[in-house]
């Protein structure tokens, strides 16, 4: 692959930037990635599990694109070769996530919201993904509670009462996309892709959720990156071109 500057790389995050929150990306979108590796390597990381990021950017995502870091990082691929793997049970242990699992439980089933659906926590390789509202939900019920949550702070205030409680397991609260927030050892950020990308000296990072308890924004104002912050797929494109493709 002909890379015209080797030591820089373009890195997405997923819902927001490549694609619509839990939506396909488009195939002007996927046909713009394929144009942009031609010049610059691509990556992208997600704070979903591999599954999750595979229905939104298609099964050959591996193969798509150079590096492709799924939960954060904690799962790593590079050149569709899995090169690095991270566990918040063995790093945490089975007594602290019971605990801190049945607490969620246990706060989310006290909660008065108008609707409650299913899967509250989705238990993943490197975080614990906590929706209120549960997972099971349709768009439109997806839709309703993000605008809910905007004026209660129905999320804001479940981490605050969770960082208290648990500031012992030194944990990072990160809100993502409509209807969940993501809970991870300190460090486990989008940042925490960036161990993989040594061989790089300009790392150009666009991501949505770019602002502070976003989970973009660690990644976003970490000193080993340019930060882009974008406001949908469309702006992604635009902002690449002007960036990489403008003077090919």
């Amino acid at each position: 692959m002909a890379v015209r500057k080797p030591g820089l790389i373009a890195l997405f995050d997923v819902d927001g930037t490549l694609s619509a929150p839990r939506k396909v990306a488009t195939p002007q979108m996927l046909e713009f990635i394929g144009e942009l590796r031609k010049v610059v390597t691509v990556g992208v990381v997600g704070g979903s599990d591999l599954s999750k990021i595979s229905e939104q950017l298609g099964k050959t995502v591996i193969n798509d694109y150079d590096y492709v870091f799924s939960e954060n990082g904690l799962v790593a691929h590079k050149y569709g070769k899995l090169i690095g793997t991270q566990s918040v049970k063995s790093f945490l242990g089975e007594g602290n996530l019971k605990e801190l699992i049945n607490y969620i439980l246990h706060y989310i089933a006290d909660l008065d919201i108008p609707i409650k659906r299913g899967t509250f926590i989705e238990f993943r390789n490197g975080m614990l993904n906590v929706s209120p509202i549960g997972r099971n939900c349709s768009q439109e019920e997806r839709d309703e509670f993000e605008k809910y949550d905007k004026v209660q702070n129905v999320r804001p205030k479940m981490i605050s009462v969770l960082r208290e409680k648990f500031a012992h397991l030194n944990l990072t609260f990160s809100i993502g996309g409509q209807i969940s927030f993501d809970v991870f050892p300190q460090g486990w950020d989008k940042t925490y892709c960036l161990r993989f990308l040594e061989d790089f000296h300009e790392i150009h990072f666009f991501g949505d959720k770019t602002y502070k308890g976003g989970n973009d924004h660690e990644i976003y104002e970490s000193e080993r990156t340019v930060g882009h912050t974008v406001t949908s797929p469309e702006d992604t494109m635009q902002q690449c071109k002007a960036l990489f493709l403008a003077n090919p």
